[in-house]
This record gives C-alpha cells, sequence and structure tokens, in this order.
C-alpha cells in the first residue's frame, strides 16, 4: 500500500502520541534479535572468512489500538557484508566480526483509516564483535587443526563474545523511521557446543543494553530496557553439506520518552531452518528461512528470506 493523491506520508501525521508509539514500535530494531547458527565455529587460527549475505523481511507491525494505527506494514531489503578473522589469545581461539548493513524498505499502514507510507535507503549501524572460545577450541593451525578434529569427535565448545553496534547508520532527528538508531547498543553472549560426530547442539545466553538516544525525534529522549535472548540450534553435517534447525526467544526492551514509560515491552519468538554446502574447500553458500512472532500485542510478525555466500582465505 503507498500514499495516493491526497494521503500524506507517515512523515506527516498531526499527533505527536501517535508519532512517538510509531517510532517505538515500527524502526528496524523489530528485526534486530538475530538468530545465527555456528557462531562458535572452530576454525585453524590465521583464517578469515569474507561473506555477503542478503535477507527480505516482510510483516505486519502491530501497535497499541490507542494509537489508531491499522494495518501496518514494512518490507525491508538489507545487504550484509561481513568480515570474520580467527586468532589465538594464548592457547584459545578467538574471533573478530565486522557487519555492515545496506537496506532499504517501506513502511505502510492505515491512521484513522487513511493510508500512509515512507521509503529508506542507504547504510544501517554497523556490528563489530570479538569471541573468545575458553573451551574446547584450542589455537591450531593446519594439520594439527585436522588431527585435533579427528581425535576429538565428541568435544564440548564454550566461549563468550561482546558484540558492539555503532550509531554510524542513516539517522535524522526530523524523520519519524530511521535506519539508524543514534545509539550505541552492547550485546555480551556467552554461548556452549555439545559435538557428537556430524551432529551439534549449540546454546546462546545474550544480552542487548542500549545506550540512551538524546536526540530522538522532536527533541526527545529516549531510553530503553535490556532485552534477554536465548536461543537453541540442533545442526547436522553431512560431508560439505549442513542443515540447522534453531529457535530464539527475546524478552524487555521497554521503553522510556522524556521520563514517561511506554507500554512496549517485546517478548518475541524466532525459529527457522538455515542449510549450506561447500563450493570446492574455500567458497560455500547457504539459504534459509526465519519467522518471527510477537507473542504480545506490541510487536513484529514477520517472514524473513535469507541467502548468503562466503569465502575462507
Amino acid at each position: 500500500m503507498t500514499a495516493g493523491a491526497g494521503d500524506r506520508t507517515l512523515e506527516e501525521v498531526p499527533s505527536r502520541r501517535v508519532l512517538v508509539g510509531l517510532l517505538l514500535f515500527a524502526g528496524t530494531d523489530a528485526f534486530a534479535q538475530d538468530m545465527q547458527p555456528r557462531r562458535w565455529t572452530h576454525l585453524p587460527v590465521d583464517t578469515n572468512v569474507a561473506d555477503v549475505t542478503y535477507a527480505y523481511s516482510t510483516g505486519e507491525l502491530h501497535f497499541d489500538p490507542a494509537l489508531r494505527i491499522e494495518n501496518a506494514e514494512v518490507d525491508l531489503h538489507t545487504v550484509l557484508a561481513t568480515y570474520n578473522r580467527y586468532f589465538g589469545v594464548g592457547d584459545m581461539t578467538a574471533r573478530a566480526d565486522l557487519q555492515i548493513p545496506i537496506q532499504s524498505g517501506r513502511w505502510t499502514g492505515l491512521l484513522d483509516g487513511v493510508p500512509r507510507s515512507v521509503g529508506r535507503s542507504g547504510m544501517g549501524d554497523p556490528r563489530v564483535r570479538l569471541s573468545l572460545n575458553f573451551i574446547g577450541s584450542p589455537a591450531l593451525e593446519g594439520e594439527q587443526f585436522q588431527e585435533y578434529l579427528r581425535a576429538h569427535e565428541t568435544r564440548t565448545i564454550a566461549g563468550a563474545a561482546l558484540a558492539v553496534r555503532l550509531p554510524l547508520g542513516q539517522y535524522s532527528d526530523d524523520r519519524l523511521i530511521n535506519l539508524g538508531d543514534n545509539r550505541f547498543e552492547f550485546e555480551p553472549q556467552l554461548g556452549v557446543v555439545h559435538a557428537v560426530g556430524p551432529w551439534s547442539f549449540e546454546l546462546t545466553g545474550s544480552v542487548f543494553f542500549y545506550t540512551p538516544n538524546d536526540d530522538f525525534f522532536d527533541g526527545s529522549r529516549l531510553e530503553k530496557d535490556p532485552l534477554y535472548s536465548l536461543q537453541g540450534h540442533v545442526v547436522r553435517t553431512f560431508d560439505a553439506f549442513w542443515v540447522s534447525v534453531g529457535a530464539s526467544y527475546g524478552l524487555g526492551g521497554r521503553s522510556e520518552v522524556d521520563g514517561v514509560r511506554k507500554d512496549d515491552e517485546r517478548s518475541n519468538l524466532l525459529y527457522g531452518l538455515l542449510a549450506g554446502t561447500s563450493l570446492g574447500s574455500r567458497m560455500g553458500v547457504r539459504v534459509g528461512y526465519i519467522r518471527q512472532e510477537a507473542l504480545r500485542r506490541a510487536g513484529a510478525d514477520s517472514h524473513n528470506v535469507v541467502a548468503g555466500w562466503s569465502i575462507r582465505f
């Protein structure tokens, strides 16, 4: 649905209460809770991985009925460029990640029965992550690494990580919807993987902490409570092919604008399937589907399709 003759865009909605509600629910952070298998993968030190992923997200946005917003939807295209570097810290394997998203999306809906729409294209907030596998992933190279895998078909890996989302994405305080959030996001993680032959069972706990946005819409100050997330994956490897089934649950993230608490605490369930295969010894491709469901009246119900290509060097 797009704005027709006589319709105004979402930028022009007159009610400040509606503006703030829409900002809190309809931004790109509706899809920010990631669901990524194999994030604790053990690879030889000095390995580099470059990756390009395309994701298409489409879904419904749900609001407090008092906001008078109905049939709200979002269609979002994302190209995510990622670089990973594996290195040794003492006798442990560490990994550094850099992700840069380029996004294009359109938000549509009805306010008091009148169509509204707005589009955005540009860079989202980049994300950096540093992880350390402190159990089950010795820092090894080449043949030593292969020998270790052959000798440990059953093993347990444990790791810790810190991811930081940087406020460098497209943002303007006079726009209703932005691709960037204009605040830092810190995500400490703890993870454990138990591998038995071709099977691996992964569990990761995360907490998302948000700094205030002091340049929120119309001169407001936005604060947000932490969001707590727990996700699990079961991965089965078939020689050069692998399949992962996973689920993630998130709770929290209630907002406060200029000291006023909003009734917008998230409760999200994500689940999906991801599969990948190798193309030779260094390249790989993967495809997948992720479903997000809002378990409370505010949130997003979305379908997410992803496809990616990676090269190891």
